[in-house]
């Protein structure tokens, strides 16, 4: 006699793990969207750029400074 609707514990948490994976998918996915086209912290991307030439040694503290007043009047 099959019984309809009768499932045993180790196909329980295969579907709890399947679910686990299929909405951290969806949430890996939404964050990964927010994060590629959401906006720069403060909106200005020149200062972005300038930021990270100070970080990589590319320009000095002196220049970012000049660079920085230039870029906000």
């Amino acid at each position: 006699m099959m019984m309809w609707g009768y499932y045993d514990t180790g196909t329980w948490l295969l579907m709890a793990a399947k679910m686990v994976v299929f909405w951290g998918g969806i949430a890996a996915v939404i964050v990964l969207a927010v994060r590629t086209f959401g906006t720069s912290r403060d909106g200005e991307p020149g200062m972005d750029v300038l930021r990270s030439r100070l970080a990589s040694g590319e320009i000095t503290p002196e220049e970012f400074e000049r660079t920085r007043r230039v870029l906000q009047s």
